[in-house]
């Protein structure tokens, strides 16, 4: 039985009490799971006809237009937060201190927005009858403030004689900053570029706040507007968008795990020569061995 660094192993009867307490909560989470679906079930919300209402080609289309509305919003917003990330992180490490000062502030202030105050403050102030631009722009500068800090995180962790060597070949501090130091902290910061998409995926709900009908919004159209044995068939809407939303969410994780593998099975670096032995020198001039 080893031990590691941060706590000691377990004896036989904490191995024991574990197992206990494991056992004791899976079957209370699954006591209480099983009681809410009786409590819905009670109430009607399992009923079939609560869920044939997606059999209709009215409301599948309105979630289909839902769901090409969140996507396209999340296209803008994900290259926008990405492009302006970009440019953060290399204001963030400029030697110039007011683009410094002026990246770190606006990094600092809209971090600590609400991004729901923000969506609603461009909407309002400047896309009143663009909501689509307006909840992209709010993702971007929100998403974008982080993805700097991230690349920022990703930059510095590159060891400094990668920098060094740039600079002693003659490169510029933007040769050494494009050309060396950002490409590997892409490379090294990926996982977490492609964890803050999915929040952005996510965060795309927020635009019921300014009347974009995209997936959340279509859902709540439907389950406010669709009356079943006398009832609002929510419960089923949100399990339908539920997984439809999830189902998303695992597609780029999926995607981005692709990219990744992709990237470390990528050919890289400085081809090595050959290290046959040369002909000898005899053979080369007349072929005989002789000079």
């Amino acid at each position: 039985m080893s031990a590691s660094v941060l706590y000691d192993a377990p004896g036989p009867k904490a191995v024991v009490r574990n197992r206990v307490y494991a056992v004791v909560g899976s079957l209370a989470i699954v006591a209480l799971l099983v009681v809410g679906v009786m409590r819905l079930a009670d109430k009607g919300h399992l009923a079939p006809e609560m869920w044939d209402i997606f059999n209709y080609s009215g409301i599948r289309q309105n979630i289909a237009d839902g769901i090409l509305a969140t996507l396209k919003v999340f296209g803008l917003a994900a290259v926008g937060s990405l492009v302006l990330g970009v440019v953060l992180a290399v204001g963030r490490l400029s030697d110039h201190k007011p683009v410094r000062w002026l990246a770190t502030g606006f990094i600092e202030l809209f971090r600590s927005i609400p991004l729901l105050i923000t969506i609603y403050a461009i909407w309002v102030g400047f896309l009143t009858d663009y909501s689509m631009w307006a909840l992209a722009a709010g993702l971007s500068v929100y998403n974008g403030c982080v993805q700097a800090e991230v690349l920022r995180a990703g930059v510095n962790s590159v060891p400094k004689g990668q920098s060094e060597a740039a600079y002693a070949l003659g490169m510029s501090k933007t040769q050494v900053m494009v050309g060396v130091l950002i490409p590997q902290a892409v490379r090294a910061m990926l996982p977490t570029i492609i964890s803050q998409l999915v929040v952005t995926l996510k965060d795309t709900s927020l635009g019921y706040i300014i009347l974009y009908p995209e997936l959340l919004n279509s859902a709540r159209l439907i389950a406010s507007n669709t009356l079943v044995n006398g009832q609002y068939p929510y419960v089923s809407t949100i399990v339908v968008i539920g997984v439809i939303y999830v189902a998303m969410c695992l597609l780029l994780s999926a995607l981005a795990t692709w990219i990744e593998k992709r990237g470390r099975r990528a050919k890289t670096g400085i081809v090595v020569a050959d290290a046959t032995p040369p002909t000898e020198m005899g053979n080369v001039i007349d072929g005989s061995g002789g000079r």
